[in-house]
């Protein structure tokens, strides 16, 4: 939409109308500040340093969130919604990752196999169910879900921070941006997890991404005070690949 959220320092998140430039409305319900926000239709979630996750739409903003969520014992550092809007997958620097329906005030799903912050997250648009994350300095691996079954599937190591991920909208491959100490963007097949392409200039940790409408292209944000944009999918070379390798249950251990 024309929306656009921000997360402030005080723990507030305001919504602002980017056509006219205009504040549409401030969100309290928050004691610190908050680091995650995701989109589902005109609701809005965020996570927060006071290891909460609200829920609110945005239509009817009002003083009390419309569902508290609390699960995580330390900051809230990543959310994601599902394709499907179903699910709502969170990251924390506990160390872990849940899995929140639209009715329950509990996680359904809790994956306690990281061994640092879980920032970068990431559903697959082409495998229902299925969720990658990644892990900080003293985890560095991405790991992947069947949230269909509650099944830990691949894992790899990628030598360093994982800041941010996301998948290619017209190939089943993935990228993947990292800090301590590479810096560097990875782009990845699944589900082989051979590496495609290995792109370096930031000279400090790539803690942004965000990717163009067309899904060709992303740019990055680092420390280094550089926006980099990158052409990483090529919509052309994906359609001449095999939708065979799209099954997501070829690649369950």
């Amino acid at each position: 939409g024309s929306q656009v959220a921000v997360g402030t320092h005080k723990g507030l998140v305001q919504v602002w109308d980017v056509a006219s430039s205009k504040r549409v409305c401030v969100l309290n319900g928050h004691n610190a500040r908050v680091g995650a926000l995701a989109w589902n239709g005109d609701v809005l979630s965020s996570g927060s340093r006071d290891r909460l996750i609200l829920q609110r739409d945005v239509r009817t903003p009002c003083i009390i969130p419309d569902r508290r969520l609390a699960g995580h014992r330390q900051e809230v550092c990543g959310l994601k919604w599902s394709p499907d809007s179903q699910y709502l997958a969170s990251g924390g620097n506990d160390n872990k990752l849940f899995v929140w329906n639209l009715h329950s005030l509990s996680p359904v799903q809790t994956y306690t196999e990281h061994n640092a912050a879980v920032k970068a997250i990431a559903w697959s648009p082409h495998h229902h169910g299925l969720l990658a994350s990644g892990g900080g300095t003293a985890d560095r691996c991405i790991r992947f879900w069947n949230t269909l079954t509650g099944q830990p599937m691949q894992s790899v190591d990628t030598g360093s921070q994982v800041c941010n991920l996301a998948w290619s909208k017209h190939a089943s491959e993935l990228v993947s941006t990292h800090g301590y100490s590479q810096n560097q963007i990875l782009v990845w097949r699944y589900p082989s997890l051979a590496q495609v392409a290995k792109l370096t200039g930031h000279t400090y940790r790539v803690l942004y991404l965000a990717m163009s409408p067309d899904g060709e292209a992303i740019v990055t944000g680092a420390g280094d005070e550089t926006l980099r944009f990158w052409n990483v999918f090529s919509k052309a070379r994906s359609q001449k690949e095999s939708k065979s390798a799209l099954n997501l249950f070829t690649s369950l251990r």
